[in-house]
């Protein structure tokens, strides 16, 4: 039989906020994952799914930087 966490256990395991442990099994990212009622049950066994937002804000700096010249945009007050 499978084991079960909460959302709140998998954000502690994780090391990322139960709103965005939710929000991964509702876009389907955490494979096995179902809800019942209002509260979704993970698979303990169950790799962190890899965060497909990282390395986004590194491109987009690099795009501002050429937008710019290449000029350093940071503001020094």
């Amino acid at each position: 039989m499978i084991e079960y966490i909460t959302t709140h256990e998998a954000a502690d395991k994780w090391g990322i906020t139960a709103r965005r442990v939710q929000l991964l099994c509702s876009q389907g990212r955490i494979e096995g994952a179902v809800k019942k009622a209002s509260v979704w049950l993970i698979p303990q066994d169950v790799e962190k799914p890899v965060d497909g937002r990282a390395g986004r804000k590194a491109a987009r700096k690099k795009d501002d930087n050429v937008l710019n010249g290449g000029i350093d945009c940071e503001r020094h007050y």
